[in-house]
């Protein structure tokens, strides 16, 4: 397999897409068409999805086809040379992906070699299940169930402080809660900026900040940048 799984698309004070572009190029090596999934866009089109991404990646001559296009997009996935995700309303993309078959169809592709790339929902989604997305159930998926390419889930944009004035749940509330409910999975805080990149049997973690890493009856750890993280694949 060949992952990389971002936090976020785009840094404070940055444009759409910098911070991650540098990492995206050596992921793909001399792959140079992208097949790509903008269905968690949802107050503007699939169109201006492809087009924003494409106006990003282009920079360094990746050529971007969103699936919308297609008329079998399942299809399209099976003839790419490698899968991107986009960010986005984590059940409005996976809603679509299943009505469509992409999930079945991406996760051949992983199993494969072919190179998956996504951010934030495109994140979540390579997870067995979307359950650690932040985003709102806007529409309701057949299930929970995603492409599963790792055994872990993953909560991008992971924030450490609660807003001053806010008195509800932190977001490491939320995960415990998650892994009460859920004791035999691990769930990696993935805070922005940084980003996993799986490539020839190895996990690791990129960018600048660590990752907060919890389980049920393990005490929660930070994983520095540059840290294996292999740990993470070896539980099913």
């Amino acid at each position: 397999m060949k992952l990389l799984l971002i936090s976020n698309s785009t840094n404070a004070g940055e444009q759409y897409l910098a911070y991650p572009l540098d990492a995206i190029d050596r992921f793909l090596g001399a792959v140079r068409d992208v097949a790509f999934v903008p269905y968690a866009a949802v107050t503007f089109s699939y169109d201006a999805y492809e087009s924003k991404v494409q106006q990003r990646l282009g920079e360094r001559g990746i050529r971007v086809r969103s699936v919308h296009r297609e008329a079998d997009p399942a299809e399209a996935i099976r003839r790419a040379d490698a899968v991107c995700v986009g960010g986005g309303n984590t059940f409005a993309l996976v809603r679509k992906m299943q009505e469509q078959g992409l999930v079945e169809a991406i996760r051949e592709k992983i199993e494969a070699g072919t190179p998956y790339l996504g951010w934030s929902a495109g994140s979540n989604v390579a997870c067995p299940t979307i359950c650690t997305t932040n985003d709102m159930p806007i529409l309701e998926p057949r299930s929970f169930g995603a492409i599963g390419a790792v055994p872990f889930q993953i909560n991008p944009h992971y924030l450490d402080a609660n807003p001053e004035g806010h008195a509800g749940e932190t977001r490491e509330q939320r995960i415990l809660e998650y892994i009460e409910a859920n004791p035999d999975r691990w769930v990696v805080g993935l805070r922005e900026g940084c980003m996993l990149r799986y490539e020839e049997g190895r996990l690791e973690l990129a960018g600048k900040r660590p990752a907060r890493i919890f389980r049920k009856g393990e005490p929660v750890r930070e994983v520095e940048p540059g840290g294996d993280m292999q740990f993470l694949m070896q539980y099913k």
